[in-house]
């Protein structure tokens, strides 16, 4: 691999919301070094795991040229069991949560899937496939006290951030989407994850692979979340005043 894309994948393995990837990005950040490509990288990481079953066969990632022209991606996905990527952050993020999170990303190109064959591919997506490319690409999943859980419902940023700091060593939030996660290579304050919230005792994975159905998407139930609002993930949220910026901590609706 150059220099110049070396450089490109570069990524601050130490952030604290990249830690449920450390482990995998390990491997693969390695395999960069030593010139492979992202599909390389990840395909070599794949050799150390338990194989990913797709209905077409063993998951594994290729060259984004692979993808024929015409062809809707997450349908290429189905029928081949084959991860268009590129040599970008965007799509080494998405391999590394493959990789983290097979089943839930299974279940979301499954949906894909069925919904490109119900309807084809037009000029738009349709609500259900824009909802499942929301959560592919923002979500976050967030167990969490009950305190906290209301308080970001009712967007009562004060209760959530500061009179309930301390609930926060009792959460988890764990990024999904690889959009997000590319996004905070440069962090910003307004940068905002769609939060599903699910229940401490659960497996988020299998929960939500589970109960992730069409309906269950078009009802819109995730809630927006500053991500570097949380306590202990950026510095500059420990200054007086931070969560008082209405233009990023906004008031709920009503």
């Amino acid at each position: 691999m150059v220099a110049s894309r070396a450089t490109a994948l570069q990524v601050d393995w130490t952030a604290p919301w990249l830690a449920p990837y450390r482990d995998v990005a390990h491997h693969v950040s390695g395999r960069l070094a030593d010139t492979a490509c992202v599909a390389q990288a990840l395909n070599d990481a794949l050799t150390t795991r338990p194989a990913i079953a797709l209905a077409a066969g063993s998951l594994r990632f290729v060259d984004s040229r692979e993808l024929p022209q015409g062809e809707a991606y997450e349908a290429f996905i189905a029928r081949t069991a084959s991860v268009p990527t590129r040599d970008n952050l965007h799509d080494l993020f998405n391999g590394l949560v493959w990789l983290r999170f097979p089943a839930l990303k299974r279940r979301l190109n499954q949906l894909q899937a069925k919904q490109i064959a119900l309807a084809g591919i037009g000029a738009t997506r349709g609500a259900v496939r824009d909802a499942l490319t929301l959560f592919d690409e923002n979500a976050a999943l967030w167990q969490a006290p009950t305190v906290l859980v209301d308080a970001l419902r009712q967007r009562d940023w004060q209760a959530l951030f500061i009179t309930h700091r301390h609930a926060w060593r009792d959460a988890r939030l764990t990024l999904f989407g690889h959009a997000l996660m590319e996004k905070l290579t440069q962090p910003r304050k307004a940068i905002a994850a769609h939060v599903w919230v699910v229940p401490e005792d659960e497996d988020a994975q299998v929960l939500l692979v589970e109960t992730l159905t069409p309906e269950r998407l078009a009802a819109k139930p995730h809630l927006p979340l500053p991500v570097l609002g949380v306590p202990g993930w950026w510095r500059e949220n420990e200054a007086d005043g931070f969560y008082d910026d209405a233009s990023v901590f906004r008031p709920c609706r009503g």
